[in-house]
């Protein structure tokens, strides 16, 4: 076929329909000009590995029609050849100035099974040289193996650290129903010990990245050796996790030299710097399927980490230990008609140190750790405790009695909850934690241990500053006899006389009354953990008086009986946001345990004389 001097223009990053027919039906009527003898695309002799030595071709002298070979490993650890059909060059299609080369896959495999996650990276050559990697598609109903190749010249900004590599590829990703787009090829993230309900679950926080959750078909052996070096053409996989739970994403090796190897073509996190285990990999199959073709994989040794996440290329270094988390989960069975429902079972696993990936690669395992006892309990509820470790501060506590409610079921509710108390410290807005260890302790109970608080009363209307009253509190547990609580408060010697209330509450609603809305976004990382180690447990009833004197809240604490003097010096704060002045200050005057989930509140009115 004659090479023809054609470059497709193409307006921002979407590829339509048009474009896709034009450059399709250009290359049938190139065919059918071509001599009789061709009979078309005609498969050429291929060398079986690539070259050992990388020689590169520049993007400017890339023409249509032009013939390559890309490699990549259908099955076991051996790329194989595959031949490719240059198609054309779409201008500006990954950004400005970044250019993407679109070509046709040929040969028995790939027209087979299309292109698949996993396939991103795999390396193209023409005559020899290095052109680029596998790395897009067009949509995700194809029928062709038609794919876009990253140049090498974008990728190897990476290894360079040129800043134009880190622009973001966000909507390279989507696809607009009944309108085709190219994408990114997606990354197999193989779920190791998740259950696919759990997958089904949190599988959308990873889809919106481009990864492709994939559970029950491959796994992780750390241990195994795998002698056969990563070279272009090889799987390799960044792990999420290791340990009793593993994630990994698996993509293709595109270019490699003696520290670092190029991979993927396209980022995964989009994140720049990062720090995630690189292994190598095998391929137990390469599955085909016109909705989801994907990779089967199992990970193996690790060689180095991934330190670089950037719009054209995941860069990886050879022999560089990456920083992970290391995470224990203890999980102690319940208790049905007096005999023990299974055996204490202690999950030890590892998660990235990430700001994007971590908090999600957190929740979904917590949330597995809460089930392996195999247990199940319509009416569960657990008792959690633990703590979140911070290199130079003070451990951050996490506990409480999570139950089943409306919304979700109580191992939800406990994984939210650690959640929560990580993404607070893990999110810091103002400065980067360093968290080097959580430990859980999660004891499963059989029963739904929920309770309201539907009523309140004082012992007597009316009492005088430093004098003991009594609070009483009905609760009404979930399918059970309503019960009254009792708590003894003193009142302080320097309460002012007239009226006053008195608030009997859940600890929610303690924290809310005593900490500034927003607060956790303007403080700085010991004022957080500080604030989070103050929480009020949910399962106790509190009473609280709010008392006739000024109360600040100051980056997210509440420094009550504040005279006005102090108050108007404080001013300025107020202008910016970090303190909250209000009109009553809040005391704390005595909590009862309620062996309960306590929500709800009951507002009361004392007189002072």
């Amino acid at each position: 076929m004659a090479a023809v001097k054609t470059r497709l223009g193409m307006a921002g990053l979407a590829l339509s329909g048009a474009l896709v027919s034009s450059v399709l039906v250009g290359s049938a009527r190139a065919q059918m000009q071509a001599p009789v003898e061709t009979g078309g695309w005609t498969a050429v002799a291929a060398p079986s590995v690539a070259p050992a030595v990388t020689k590169f071709f520049p993007l400017s002298e890339v023409r249509r029609g032009m013939r390559g070979v890309a490699y990549t490993v259908f099955e076991g650890v051996n790329p194989e050849p595959m031949q490719v059909e240059i198609l054309g060059i779409l201008k500006d299609a990954l950004g400005p100035g970044q250019d993407m080369i679109l070509a046709r896959l040929h040969g028995d495999k790939p027209e087979y099974t299309g292109v698949v996650a996993g396939m991103s990276g795999s390396p193209v050559y023409i005559d020899g040289r290095l052109v680029g990697a596998l790395s897009y598609r067009i949509g995700q109903f194809s029928k062709e193996p038609i794919a876009g190749i990253t140049p090498i010249e974008s990728m190897l900004q990476v290894r360079d650290d040129d800043g134009a590599a880190g622009m973001k590829l966000a909507s390279v990703s989507r696809e607009i129903e009944g309108q085709p787009e190219m994408r990114a090829m997606e990354t197999p993230l193989i779920f190791g010990g998740f259950s696919q309900e759990t997958v089904e679950r949190f599988g959308d926080r990873f889809r919106a990245m481009g990864l492709t959750p994939v559970v029950g078909l491959g796994g992780a052996d750390s241990s195994l050796a795998q002698p056969e070096p990563l070279v272009p053409g090889s799987a390799v996989s960044a792990v999420l996790v290791r340990g009793d739970l593993s994630m990994a994403g698996t993509c293709t090796v595109t270019y490699v030299d003696p520290k670092r190897l190029l991979a993927c073509g396209h980022p995964i996190t989009q994140y720049g710097p990062v720090d995630m285990p690189m292994t190598k990999a095998t391929v137990l199959a390469s599955l085909a399927s016109p909705l989801n073709a994907f990779k089967i994989i199992n990970t193996t040794e690790t060689v180095g980490a991934f330190t670089e996440d950037r719009a054209s290329a995941i860069m990886g270094r050879f022999g560089v230990e990456a920083r992970m988390i290391p995470v224990v989960v203890e999980v102690l069975p319940p208790v049905m008609d007096g005999a023990v429902q299974g055996k204490v079972k202690t999950l030890h696993f590892e998660v990235l140190d990430n700001r994007q990936l971590t908090p999600s690669a957190m929740l979904v395992s917590v949330y597995q750790s809460l089930q392996t006892n195999n247990t199940a309990a319509e009416e569960l509820s657990y008792r959690l405790s633990g703590e979140i470790d911070v290199k130079g501060l003070p451990p951050v506590k996490m506990q409480g009695l999570m139950a089943q409610n409306e919304f979700n079921p109580a191992t939800i509710n406990a994984a939210l909850l650690v959640n929560d108390r990580f993404s607070k410290v893990y999110g810091n807005a103002l400065d980067q934690p360093v968290v080097t260890g959580v430990k859980l302790r999660v004891e499963a109970i059989a029963a739904r241990l929920t309770a309201v608080l539907e009523s309140a009363r004082l012992s007597r209307a009316e009492a005088r500053a430093g004098e003991e009253i009594e609070v009483e509190a009905m609760v009404h547990p979930y399918q059970a006899e309503a019960r009254m609580l009792r708590v003894r408060v003193k009142l302080p010697e320097n309460l002012t006389a007239g009226a006053m209330r008195v608030v009997v509450s859940d600890g929610g609603t303690v924290d809310r009354l005593t900490t500034k809305s927003g607060a956790e976004r303007s403080v700085g990382l010991a004022d957080t953990v500080d604030a989070l180690n103050r929480v009020h447990a949910n399962d106790r009833v509190y009473v609280t008086l709010l008392s006739h004197a000024t109360q600040v809240v100051l980056e997210g604490e509440a420094l009550p009986g504040v005279p006005l003097s102090m108050a108007n010096v404080l001013e300025p704060l107020k202008e910016s946001q970090k303190m909250q002045l209000t009109g009553e200050s809040v005391v704390a005057a005595g909590s009862v345990d309620a062996g309960y989930a306590v929500s709800g509140y009951q507002v009361l009115n004392l007189t002072v004389k």
